[in-house]
Formats: structure tokens, C-alpha cells, sequence
């Protein structure tokens, strides 16, 4: 497919009868293996991206390495790729228009975008900006806003769900096609934020959130695995690389690959 039906399939995944389970990867590898395993389209990880390259997550990550990774995971899965930008890595419009069409460039259709602790006005000026700049292209990129009122705290009860409603209308008026609102776990919360949001609504997994057909029964269209698979593959090369060193054990590392295909071959 070239980007532009790649762009307008990556979107009909969010309006068809099954929610789309999305995997983050953060390097070609691990893209491949998610592609390979089935995955529909495959999202980066702002996290896993950022301590891939060994920078912090938020903002910190140098943009020629992101575009770098982009490129990578597009060049070796034929499925859709969105990009987790962050809050874009600017405040600058002008800057921001540059970075969405060097991640269009890139091979990405889609991407998240942050409000973080910014003024919710000002991230929907950013989304505006990222549509205009994405739409001069020729290729639909599809705008996943990311509210962070409940992932970093900045309301509670009623008031928190109001102002995540708000902020979604806010910037789907400034040309998002996504709501990304982490942090809700609770069937109820996650039900009426669905109902109320009028654009698909993306939940990022966490080990207390229901299974794909309970989210899908709720109104989510979107469901990430966020640093997840980082987090398992890396966790499991800490424990065989702490039992390689204590007795040089050749069976440390038998476990952790059984299952793994032959990725020269498939890179090759």
C-alpha cells in the first residue's frame, strides 16, 4: 500500500466492528515481531523510544533519533505505523508543522500527541497546526490527542471527567480523529468517557484494565499496550544476563528465546 491508503486503513481500524489491539514497539526488531505475531498496524512507544536511546521519557528524546526509529519500524512492516511524538518536542508551531511532515516523511500515519500539564487552548492550537501541516502533505494522518488529566493527576472525580470531556471536544474541533486518555481502569469511568467523547476513544493497558472484548463493550475503539513489551523483553534480559553472570550458566538465556524466528533471515 502506499502512505496515503496505508493512512485511510490505519484509520478504518478504528471504526470497524473489532477495537484495535495496538503493540508498541521501540526499534525495528521489535516491530517485526509484533508485525509478524499479527498486529493490525504497530504504534512506537514515546518511553520505550526515549530509554532505547538512553534519554528520559517527556520531551528529551532528540528528534533526528525519533525520525531514525520511524523510519526503521516503517521500512520493515508492511502494516500501519503511528508515532508517539509526545507534546511534539515544541511549543512552536512553526517548529511542530516541520516535525509532522518529517514524521509523515518518516513513513508514519498517525501519531499522539500530548497536552501533558500545557494549557489545554494551547495543545489545541497544536493539534490545529499538526492537522494543517499533515493535510499540505497529501497523506491523512490520523491525530491521536492525548488528554493527560487522569494520567498525571490534574483533576479528580466529576471534575476530572468533565475536563477530559472538554479537553476531547477541544481538540476535535481542532481537527483530531483520536482521543488517547490513559490512566482510567474503571469499567464505569471508561464507559461514560466513551459515550461522551464523540471521536474513537484509546485507553492505554494497565494490569487492572478488563480484556479487549470488555473495552469494545464499552465504547473504546483503542486499546495500547503503552511500555509493556519494553518493559517484559528487558525484564527478561535482566534476570538471564543476572543468571549468565553469577556461574556463566549457558542455559541462562534457553527460556527467554525459545520461540524467536531467525531475524537475519527476515531482515535480510
Amino acid at each position: 500500500m502506499d502512505q496515503k491508503t496505508q493512512a485511510e486503513t490505519f484509520a478504518g481500524l478504528h471504526g470497524g466492528g473489532k477495537i484495535l489491539i495496538l503493540p508498541n514497539a521501540w526499534d525495528a526488531a521489535s516491530a517485526a515481531v509484533m508485525a509478524d505475531a499479527g498486529a493490525r498496524a504497530v504504534a512506537t512507544s514515546s518511553a520505550a523510544v526515549a530509554w532505547a536511546h538512553g534519554y528520559p521519557d517527556g520531551d528529551a528524546l532528540p528528534i533526528p533519533q525519533l525520525l531514525a526509529t520511524i523510519e526503521a519500524v516503517a521500512r520493515v512492516v508492511a502494516v500501519p505505523v503511528t508515532a508517539d511524538i509526545e507534546g511534539g518536542y515544541t511549543d512552536d508551531l512553526g517548529r511542530l508543522a516541520e516535525t509532522i511532515r518529517a514524521v509523515i516523511g518518516a513513513g508514519a500515519v498517525g501519531v499522539n500527541l500530548e497536552d501533558g500539564r500545557r494549557d489545554p487552548d494551547l495543545h489545541a492550537r497544536k493539534v490545529a497546526a499538526a492537522r494543517q501541516a499533515a493535510d499540505a502533505t497529501g497523506v491523512p494522518l490520523f491525530i491521536n490527542a492525548r488528554t493527560d488529566v487522569y494520567l498525571k493527576g490534574l483533576a479528580e472525580g466529576e471534575a476530572a471527567f468533565a475536563e477530559a470531556v472538554r479537553r476531547a471536544e477541544l481538540y476535535r474541533a481542532a481537527g483530531a480523529d483520536g482521543i488517547f486518555a490513559p490512566g482510567p481502569a474503571d469499567p464505569g469511568l471508561i464507559g461514560r468517557l466513551a459515550a461522551h467523547i464523540a471521536l474513537p476513544l484509546n485507553i492505554m493497558l494497565l494490569p487492572a484494565l478488563g480484556d479487549a472484548a470488555s473495552l469494545q463493550a464499552l465504547g473504546v475503539r483503542r486499546v495500547s499496550s503503552a511500555t509493556a513489551p519494553f518493559r517484559c523483553a528487558y525484564a527478561t534480559v535482566a534476570k538471564a544476563v543476572a543468571a549468565f553472570l553469577a556461574d556463566g550458566d549457558p542455559a541462562a538465556f534457553a527460556a527467554g528465546a525459545e520461540g524467536l524466528g531467525n531475524l537475519n533471515t527476515r531482515f535480510a
